[in-house]
């Protein structure tokens, strides 16, 4: 029997058709999805084989002061980057360069690191290359083909630490925030304000970067701008203008003690225009241009006089004497005293309270409150304290915004520490754990009361206004500015304005006085269980129409009265320019009251446990 059998032949025909079919067409569904389907896809793969995208940074809004004085401008720059095609070619670019741009070995592994991520974007090297960097690496262009060099706007501030503090610095973005989804069209190598007015008004100043393409070949190296593709031009951000006096700031910078910390700031009590703020020591924002060396950055960050540190919005310190007017407030408005009000006990340099002594600054004798604030008498308001009790003592601090923000358009402005209650205290030291002590202590702007100076000038901003009230300091202008109010009468008003000019004339700050100036204004000396006490000074004038509010906070000063002159000196020069008379130039005989008061007696005994003293 043969094996040929015409039945068998045509089922093997058969199966080979079906087979060959089969083949074909899924050959063909694949040409067709190639081809067809997926033309889209491939070709911008191909596209980003042949084509990169550029970033054009756009230069950022410039920011002026009140008088259109340059703040933070834009100066031409270079860019340093590299177009690779791979990582081992990468890496073989970047140990080419290292020796030329100085980059170390931690450098260059972040910079692999950064082009897995998008390999098909240009490496940034450096934002802020010098001329002199880009000149040697032009120099090696034969060798180093893959370079990118362009020119890109610089930030400049030409002001330098003198306003560092209130305008800030850019840095480049992060990997957390471009993974964030906060920041729509963020791209690596983006600047954004890091601080100040440049990060609090970033997305005014920050403009819209463009793009454009260059073309490359299978080794990464440019052949040309691919004219073909579409290129978007930078848009410039918005020009900001701010209430910012700078030859103002400038003195300030001129004036505050040399080598020592702290802070100013200079408010128009109308408008709520801030005019300088100052915090000692500052920082070259320049030096953040481009980023930071990691040495310098250490050394700037580890420094224990804290540099980068604002103290005028950051700084949370005892208020000590000058809240003393909040008391004052409160007691005229709940009739718990008048300005003529004697207490029942006179100050012969302290008070006993239970099993506590707390002492005052100097024996007064017997006074009036109006009399107490202009010789900051601690007796007086211990008293005083006790009378209005805490209860209402601390529901009143609220109301004048003791326990929140100024609400300044600055980063970084502190909460202030202050107790809302006296759940605060149960929750601190226990039920039971505490005393009325604690009044004391607040009273007298101690204790459980930290406060920044910006919330400082914003309440003598209040009891400067003739109404009583004043809006939150403000930078730039805005249309509608929250207004607080002291909710007090105008005759109650000007009898406290009225203490604050005795201060002055014959108090505890009589060695600042200003000819030709009526100053009214506060000194306060805070204890500080760290070293020798701060000093603040808060005053406004003309006392009679105010038109300036300058605080200020020197760390480690020792007494306010110290710190009087500067204030008093910063308020002449703004109001009656560069020939101004010194401070002292209007000083009258300093004389304390009569003292004709009782003997001392002890108040009733505070019979509560004390198993913390306050702080």
């Amino acid at each position: 029997m043969s094996w040929y059998h015409p039945h068998s032949v045509r089922r093997r025909a058969a199966a080979v058709r079906v087979i060959t079919v089969t083949v074909f067409g899924i050959l063909a569904l694949a040409f067709f999805r190639a081809q067809v389907l997926s033309t889209r896809r491939y070709r911008l793969q191909s596209e980003q084989n042949r084509l990169r995208p550029v970033w054009l940074p756009a230069a950022r809004g410039v920011i002026t002061d009140r008088n259109g004085v340059v703040l933070a401008d834009n100066v031409p720059g270079y860019s340093v980057a590299v177009l690779a095609s791979a990582l081992d070619s990468l890496r073989s670019t970047l140990h080419t360069i290292a020796p030329i741009a100085n980059l170390d070995s931690a450098r260059i592994e972040g910079l692999l690191q950064r082009f897995q991520r998008t390999p098909h974007e240009p490496l940034v090297l450096r934002q802020d290359a010098s001329f002199e960097l880009v000149a040697a690496l032009e120099e090696q262009r034969v060798v180093i083909p893959e370079l990118l060099i362009q020119t890109e706007p610089k930030r400049s501030y030409p002001h330098g630490e003198i306003a560092a503090h209130v305008v800030g610095y850019v840095g480049e973005i992060s990997e957390e925030e471009l993974t964030s989804g906060l920041l729509p069209g963020a791209h690596r190598g983006m600047l954004m304000g890091r601080d100040g007015l440049e990060r609090q008004y970033d997305v005014r100043l920050r403009g819209r970067d463009g793009v454009r393409f260059v073309e490359v070949d299978a080794l990464g190296r440019t052949v040309r701008e691919a004219v073909e593709a579409t290129t978007l031009k930078p848009q410039r951000g918005d020009t900001l203008r701010t209430s910012l006096d700078i030859e103002l700031q400038h003195f300030i910078a001129e004036v505050f003690p040399r080598g020592q910390r702290g802070a100013v700031m200079a408010m128009d009590p109308r408008t709520g225009e801030v005019l300088a703020l100052y915090s000692s020591p500052g920082f070259d924002p320049n030096a953040f241009v481009g980023g930071m060396d990691p040495d310098e950055w250490h050394a700037l960050s580890h420094s224990e006089d804290q540099p980068l540190f604002n103290r005028a919005i950051g700084g949370l310190y005892p208020p000590a004497s000058p809240w003393k007017l909040a008391v004052a407030v409160s007691a005229l408005k709940r009739g718990a005293a008048g300005l003529d009000s004697h207490m029942e006990i006179p100050c012969r340099g302290g008070l006993l309270y239970g099993n506590r002594y707390f002492r005052c600054w100097k024996e007064h004798g017997d006074l009036s409150l109006r009399e107490a604030i202009q010789f900051s008498c601690d007796v007086y308001f211990y008293q005083l304290g006790l009378k209005l009790t805490l209860d209402n003592l601390l529901r009143d601090a609220v109301d004048m915004g003791f326990g929140e923000r100024s609400g300044i358009d600055l980063p970084g402005e502190q909460l202030p520490l202050f107790p809302r209650s006296n759940k605060y205290y149960d929750e601190q030291y226990g039920r039971g754990g505490w005393t009325n002590a604690v009044t004391l202590n607040l009273a007298i702007g101690q204790g459980e009361n930290s406060q920044s100076l910006s919330n400082m000038v914003r309440f003598y901003a209040m009891l400067a206004s003739p109404t009583g009230a004043a809006p939150a300091p403000r930078l730039v202008a805005e249309e509608s500015v929250p207004l607080r109010s002291l909710h007090m009468s105008p005759a109650a008003l000007a009898e406290l304005q009225d203490a604050l000019v005795q201060v002055v004339r014959t108090g505890t700050a009589a060695g600042a006085r200003i000819a030709e100036l009526e100053i009214a204004g506060k000194t306060g000396t805070a204890q500080n269980a760290r070293g020798p006490a701060h000093g603040w000074f808060l005053g406004f004038a003309p006392a009679d129409r105010p038109a300036v509010v300058v605080g200020a906070i020197v760390e480690f000063a020792g007494h306010g009265s110290d710190v009087a002159p500067l204030v008093t000196r910063i308020i002449a020069r703004h109001l009656l320019g560069p020939d101004a008379p010194p401070p002292g130039s209007g000083e009258l005989e300093f004389m304390l009251p009569s003292d004709s008061a009782p003997a001392p007696r002890r108040l009733l005994p505070d019979t509560s446990p004390l198993s913390r003293p306050p702080a």
